[in-house]
């Protein structure tokens, strides 16, 4: 997937952040001119351009972007609330919109909808699960949108538990599918390892790996909601 373009530059922390979480590269530009100068071979694969904080050169980059021989598509145009009026009749300059109080989840939903409407893009591989996000690419997790610092088999361990919902796993298993068969440690390891995972999911989320007794761990419902 190529980059996509920001505008400003530097990107407000929390776009930047959502968009690293979700698995978007990027690049931000400060103006149309610099747009064109640091702009991929292959082109970008949309735009996410912030309105807010400079809305004159904000509108102007779109114009810019949409005078192109090809006109870059998707853009999504970030504003506040006080500058919803400001975008009629300038419908031409964006194809979808977010208010700055968005969340996480709503940017990356507003832009696969985009990617899919254009045909532009891919969306990165992610396993989702309620508020759990594993981005496969990237080796990143975020819980309701904020990242999570797991150590590299936290996250093994985390992903593949997550990828088989429902099912129940044994110590044994899990040392030989997550850590390897050449891997000689005992079933303590995995204990630490779930222990230390379900403190960083926190209280709400610690659920979510539910020890079977006598067998072994199981992530998220069983078949029947047990």
């Amino acid at each position: 997937m190529e980059p996509l373009l920001l505008f400003p530059d530097p990107a407000p922390p929390p776009l930047a952040q959502a968009l690293d979480m979700g698995g978007y590269p990027w690049k931000a530009a400060s103006s149309a001119q610099m747009a064109d100068r640091i702009e991929p071979d292959d082109g970008w694969s949309g735009a996410i351009v912030c309105a807010d904080a400079d809305p004159d050169a904000a509108f102007a980059l779109c114009r810019a972007l949409r005078k192109r021989d090809v006109p870059l598509a998707p853009l999504l145009l970030v504003v506040d609330l006080e500058q919803l009026d400001e975008l009629e009749l300038r419908e031409d300059l964006f194809d979808d919109f977010c208010v700055v109080a968005w969340k996480g989840r709503e940017l990356e939903a507003r832009l696969a909808h985009l990617f899919w409407r254009t045909g532009r893009g891919t969306r990165p591989d992610l396993v989702e699960y309620g508020p759990l996000v594993l981005n496969l690419e990237t080796y990143q997790a975020a819980l309701s949108g904020r990242p999570m610092d797991l150590t590299y088999m936290e996250y093994e361990l985390l992903k593949f538990l997550a990828t088989h919902p429902g099912k129940v796993f044994t110590r044994e298993t899990l040392l030989s599918r997550v850590w390897g068969y050449e891997y000689y440690g005992g079933a303590r390891t995995v204990d630490v390892h779930i222990r230390r995972l379900r403190a960083k999911l926190g209280e709400e989320q610690a659920n979510l790996i539910s020890t079977v007794r006598s067998v072994g761990y199981r992530f998220g419902q069983g078949r029947w909601g047990a």
